[in-house]
């Protein structure tokens, strides 16, 4: 809904509820239009006929209540809520999930107006039809669902979503709901205890998805975080068995993938690669475009992976959607490091350096099986049964936590870029031989804002892929990350 739109909507609720009782829920459109001037009075913004039916048309997605009619040549505006509808909250859903201003406190106030519109709509249920436990049931979580819309915990949409469950247990989506809303209060046990109740009703992808994001969190200081990490994977799998085309499942399992790569302190690829595909297919899902989180999770995972172009691209489309995330900062230091890089390879490609330095290298002898090569002979991807040797030129100061970047050059006085995950910083240095077996080539190639960057790559992602000197890391050059893919509820 626009401004507009939605500032002429909650008038006309309130016209309505305040008239109802003396025309029976059926006003003469010119009358209505009558009425919300003299409400608007203090408004500067004309607003139109079409202003008016078009704020009523986005008010059907609140229930079937309103509709325009005609009788002969006169418009009349009809509202007779009729039943508890669970479409009463569609309305908020879309706000969550598809309005992303650049200021976050404007999304709050949006989602809290169209929470004051569906309250509104709700309560003009008549009495009637809030009898039975089940139709209490059903108000008491739409109403509790509807309050816990704004980010913050709502003890009086717990307590809404609590009665529901009492009066109707077997309602999953009061079960979900109350996840939720506790979930925000920081009682994950109890959260995880409403989800796996949800469950219990039968199998729903919305739920599993919910308990896959809630054991991510869970997962954080956990001693068994890799497990827990796991099970998440397993539930997110799960959702999309039970339909493989929601994009928010397979984004559920992107993010779960991206996590692991994280948590394991492993920096195995593989899970990126998991993860990449992942978010691809829920790109295939329309309704997933609006998303500005997938576009970033899978930039993040483009630039972990060296994919710079597809990174600074997804990077670039997640700042568009939504302007408060720091896919701006993201693309920025992206730039940065690519300039750095650069200007190194330009900077120190002085010949008889080089051949120093490769001259040093030819006498290495290998202790290990693998065969040795110089970046040339590489091959693009995993490079099995390989070993290359290298100089330490440069350490490659960055802003970025992982991986470390080096200039290295072979014994052909091939110049190439290292990352190393999984090492501190100070496991390498500045004229240290590099022995890296198995290692990952990439030829970097591509054009970003008018610029070309051209460089050779080498990704090693294991502690035991590199020997300094000759020898092997000890283990406690090992570094585990502590950074998570995660969504809040």
């Amino acid at each position: 809904m626009s401004i507009v739109s939605r500032l002429t909507g909650v008038q006309i609720v309130d016209i309505f509820l305040a008239t109802r009782l003396h025309n029976g829920g059926l006003i003469n459109l010119q009358e209505l239009c009558k009425l919300l001037h003299q409400r608007r009075k203090s408004d500067r913004e004309a607003i139109s006929e079409d202003d008016r039916l078009r704020a009523i048309s986005k008010l059907k997605v609140l229930g079937s209540g309103f509709e325009v009619i005609f009788v002969g040549k006169k418009k009349l505006v009809r509202f007779v809520p009729t039943e508890l509808n669970k479409d009463h909250n569609q309305i908020l859903e879309l706000a969550q999930k598809r309005f992303f201003p650049p200021n976050p406190d404007e999304k709050i106030a949006k989602l809290q107006n169209e929470s004051d519109l569906a309250l509104k709509l709700l309560d003009s249920i008549s009495p009637e039809l809030r009898k039975t436990p089940i139709q209490r049931a059903t108000y008491e979580y739409l109403k509790g669902k509807i309050l816990d819309v704004v980010p913050d915990y709502r003890k009086e949409a717990e307590d809404h979503l609590s009665k529901a469950v009492k009066l109707n247990p077997s309602l999953a989506d009061a079960w979900l709901c109350l996840g939720i809303c506790i979930w925000k209060k920081g009682d994950l046990p109890a959260a995880k205890n409403c989800f796996n109740l949800a469950l219990s009703k039968g199998p729903n992808k919305k739920i599993l998805c919910q308990l896959s994001m809630l054991e991510r969190s869970m997962a954080q200081g956990a001693e068994n975080q890799a497990e827990i990490v796991e099970e998440s994977i397993q539930h997110a799998k799960e959702a999309i068995t039970l339909d493989v085309k929601d994009g928010n499942s397979w984004y559920n399992l992107g993010n779960a993938c991206l996590t692991s790569f994280f948590v394991t302190g492993a920096w195995d690829h593989s899970k990126l690669q998991q993860s990449l595909k992942a978010y691809q297919n829920a790109e295939k899902d329309e309704r997933m475009k609006s998303n500005p989180d997938l576009y970033f999770n899978c930039a993040t995972v483009n630039k972990y992976l060296e994919n710079y172009e597809r990174a600074l691209s997804g990077f670039e489309a997640a700042a568009l959607k939504d302007p408060s995330l720091n896919a701006t900062e993201e693309v920025q230091m992206i730039v940065n490091l690519l300039d750095k890089i650069e200007n190194l390879l330009r900077g120190h490609t002085r010949a008889k350096r080089l051949a120093s330095l490769a001259s040093s290298l030819a006498t290495v002898k290998l202790t290990s099986p693998h065969k040795r090569a110089t970046v040339d002979l590489l091959l693009e991807g995993l490079n099995k049964a390989v070993s290359v040797v290298g100089k330490v030129l440069f350490f490659v100061k960055h802003e970025n936590v992982s991986p470390l970047y080096y200039m290295v050059c072979d014994s052909n006085q091939t110049l190439f870029v290292l990352s190393v995950y999984g090492i501190h910083t100070d496991a390498i240095k500045e004229g240290d031989q590099l022995t890296l077996l198995e290692p990952y080539f990439h030829h970097v190639d591509f054009s970003w804002k008018g610029k070309c960057y051209q460089f050779k790559n080498i990704r090693v992602d294991f502690l035991d892929q590199v020997l300094v000197n000759g020898k092997s890391l000890p283990p406690q050059q090992g570094v585990r990350s502590s950074i998570y893919a995660q969504h809040k509820p």
